[in-house]
């Protein structure tokens, strides 16, 4: 019995080590998008949970794309500007890095505090002035220039076509925006439950033992650690 109580915390464990993979496709000018990483997103990921999620962005929502030639052409939900600010989305989460000096920020912690930065901003610049390098020293992301010079190159187009390309793959055209998927497995009801309660959501895929923010939450067993539970029962029933 002992081996097998030490089999099954072995199996919580590598259960606990592994990230929620969480996938959120959205647009920079969407304000439901604004509203959903401002007021869901930022609040349940920033703290306990950095360490229990794996968010990748996928900037490009209801938008378009064609080619001529070499020359990628976009149309966006919200138009030009939000082409423009999908481009500066990409080339952030393909440009900004953790620096060495600043141990207190990964690499994942500075691309949520400069996106959710820059969906706050939204349209309202009040001095005028596009928020990216503001976004940028209050997130302490060091790489504004790259990001900027990225997204008016052929690089932003490339980035936001490969976005475009991700999108179509999982829906063509996408259906609402945003859309948030768990584990790469597309709910409607989670992603419905997800848009009002994200941290709710989340917490039903981080294996036990939970941080205590998602005890609080806690409404049953945990998504992930549920099939562990069900091969403990097994492995006592037949070596009883």
């Amino acid at each position: 019995m002992t081996k097998l109580i030490g089999v099954f915390m072995a199996f919580v464990a590598l259960a606990n080590a592994v990230k929620v993979p969480v996938t959120i496709y959205y647009e920079s000018l969407c304000p439901d998008s604004a509203k959903f990483i401002s007021e869901q997103v930022f609040p349940a990921v920033k703290n306990e949970l950095r360490d229990h999620v794996d968010i990748k962005w996928v900037p490009f929502g209801k938008s378009t794309y064609t080619t001529q030639g070499s020359e990628i052409l976009f149309t966006c939900h919200h138009g030009p500007n939000e082409c423009y600010g999908n481009k500066v989305h990409a080339c952030a989460i393909e440009h900004i890095q953790a620096s060495s000096y600043q141990t207190e920020y990964t690499r994942e912690s500075l691309i949520l505090d400069f996106i959710n930065c820059m969906m706050k901003a939204g349209k309202n610049f009040p001095d005028n002035v596009y928020p990216g390098a503001k976004c940028a020293r209050e997130s302490h992301v060091s790489s504004w220039e790259n990001i900027q010079q990225c997204a008016n190159s052929t690089d932003g187009e490339r980035l936001l076509m490969a976005n475009g390309q991700v999108t179509n793959a999982f829906q063509n055209p996408l259906i609402s925006v945003p859309t948030v998927v768990f584990k790469q497995q597309y709910d409607p009801k989670v992603n419905m439950r997800a848009q009002a309660d994200f941290l709710g959501a989340l917490c039903k895929y981080v294996p036990q033992p939970q941080p205590k923010v998602c005890e609080a939450n806690s409404s049953g067993v945990s998504i992930a650690v549920a099939p562990l539970l069900v091969l403990f029962i097994y492995l006592i029933q037949i070596l009883a």
